[in-house]
């Protein structure tokens, strides 16, 4: 496994070993003893799987109580995955970072509790994948503007599109009105 650091701390793009050949390929995805000589000695509790087309946008997601460190990769497709560091101890606060994830580069990201979490769909289509530090507990999730000022996110939307949105996502709320962690 190649650990790439990013510009925020703690937030690592992960690239596995791919042995390919003319019938295909295989990777290792996830191994508790491989994650855990890398310095991430992890407890996964759920996974999860969503299907999104182009130019649909999830996030910027969080919860404030179970907070959730995240493992994500993209299994068909490519995403614009997005992490905002809400950690105001860290020097990295109100940063953010994004990379593409997608079937052919093979890339994952570990999101550590204390960021908001998103993507912006590239590809005809997207299957998402991720895998959970604790359990979704919507009476403590918090949507984080996807397009606020202050956070500055440089997201890929084609020149006069928009993303397609949920109502929740739609109804984000500004950098000023979200709560942070210590």
């Amino acid at each position: 496994m190649n650990v790439e650091q990013t510009t925020l701390r703690d937030v690592l793009l992960l690239h596995p070993k791919v042995f390919g050949d003319e019938r295909g390929f295989f990777m290792e995805s996830w191994n508790a003893n491989t994650f855990r000589e890398l310095g991430l000695d992890l407890d996964f509790v759920q996974d999860n799987h969503s299907r999104s087309a182009r130019g649909i946008l999830r996030g910027l997601h969080y919860q404030t109580r179970h907070t959730q460190g995240k493992l994500v990769r993209v299994v068909e497709g490519s995403v614009f995955d997005v992490a905002v560091d809400l950690r105001r101890s860290s020097p990295t606060f109100g940063q953010w970072f994004g990379a593409e994830l997608s079937a052919a580069n093979h890339a994952m990201m570990w999101v550590p509790p204390g960021f908001a979490h998103g993507f912006y769909v590239t590809s005809q289509y997207a299957d998402f994948q991720y895998k959970c530090t604790d359990y979704y507990d919507p009476s403590s999730e918090v949507s984080l503007a996807w397009d606020d000022p202050t956070v500055g996110v440089e997201w890929p939307v084609p020149a006069g599109e928009s993303p397609r949105l949920s109502g929740k996502d739609a109804e984000g709320l500004a950098w000023g009105a979200i709560p942070f962690f210590d």
